[in-house]
């Protein structure tokens, strides 16, 4: 799975879930450390990566544009370690790859995980 680890977690999050098998790169090693939330999405639509996040607001921008991606995991209640971090996502991701293939938002929390396709339609 091709993933972009957003600067709220920690470089490490994104050597080990490369080590682990996935097509992973941080926001950091690309240059974007301080830019809008905009503009990381941008480029995790542009390079049709999966955005990987503390992050509420990546939620919030596709809930209140409609957005169909990119798609979104965002690590809720998580420990702060990189182990509790990754071990929740490699738990989850097998799980839920096709829904994030199509488009949708992944909450990771520490006993469950719950997903929500794309876009996001509350009327």
């Amino acid at each position: 799975m091709k993933l972009l680890v957003d600067e709220a977690l920690q470089d490490a999050v994104a050597h080990r879930l490369t080590t682990a098998g996935h097509d992973t790169t941080h926001v950091r090693i690309l240059g974007l450390a301080g830019h809008t939330d905009d503009e990381v999405m941008a480029l995790a639509i542009s390079d049709s990566r999966v955005l990987v996040t503390t992050d509420t607001d990546f939620g919030t921008i596709l809930a209140l544009t409609g957005a169909a991606g990119p798609s979104v995991v965002l690590l809720r209640g998580i420990g702060d370690s990189v182990d509790e971090r990754v071990d929740a996502l490699l738990d989850v991701l097998p799980r839920v790859e096709y829904e994030l293939s199509e488009g949708a938002v992944v909450v990771i929390e520490p006993d469950r995980y719950r997903m929500r396709y794309l876009p996001i339609d509350d009327a």
